[in-house]
């Protein structure tokens, strides 16, 4: 019963991989995958399988927004692996996100002009 206890909880835990993204400028907004994060710095964590791509967007009022991307691709999850070696579809999920994301964001003024 133990064991099967240990099971359920490994792969409980290898399904979700989380990381903070964090701009350099503490005014700007963070958005994933079109939806809003916070300003400066935000918590990200999901349930997709390995090598799924994340969107982000950084945004500032006057500012032409800032594009990236990452995958869940970046860390192994020994969690994961290990349900999946008694289990199988766990290794949908052996591979997480880094712990942080660090973009340096620089305001390049909006194109739009005034006439």
């Amino acid at each position: 019963m133990r064991g099967l206890f240990l099971l359920v909880v490994l792969f409980a835990s290898a399904c979700t991989s989380s990381t903070v993204i964090r701009s350099s400028d503490p005014e700007s907004r963070i958005y994933v995958n079109g939806e809003y994060m916070g300003t400066g710095e935000a918590f990200y964590s999901d349930e997709k399988v390995a090598f799924s791509r994340n969107k982000v967007e950084i945004r500032k009022d006057g500012c032409r927004s800032e594009y990236h991307s990452f995958r869940r691709n970046e860390e192994a999850d020994v969690g994961a692996i290990v349900g999946g070696i008694f289990l199988t579809f766990p290794f949908l999920w052996v591979t997480e996100y880094k712990s942080s994301h660090n973009y340096d964001f620089q305001c390049q003024p909006n194109s739009n002009s005034s006439d």
